[in-house]
């Protein structure tokens, strides 16, 4: 884009959190070592076993800070 200001990076590795009453829609955002940006998108219950499989999903992929 022409004239586009670029973002500076402040979380390598974050992820967002968009709550609703019975699921989360959950982006995960990893900066890769060449510098591009990697974003997945996953849905989850609010059922206890699915907070805990988002958990070590985050856990797993080195994310260091959620925003809800």
């Amino acid at each position: 884009m022409t004239g586009a200001i670029t973002m500076e990076v402040l979380y390598p590795r974050c992820s967002g959190i968009d709550v609703h009453k019975r699921f989360l829609v959950t982006c995960l955002s990893l900066v890769q070592t060449n510098g591009h940006r990697h974003k997945e998108l996953r849905q989850f219950s609010t059922m206890t076993n699915e907070i805990l499989a988002l958990k070590e999903w985050l856990k797993a992929s080195g994310c260091t800070h959620i925003a809800m």
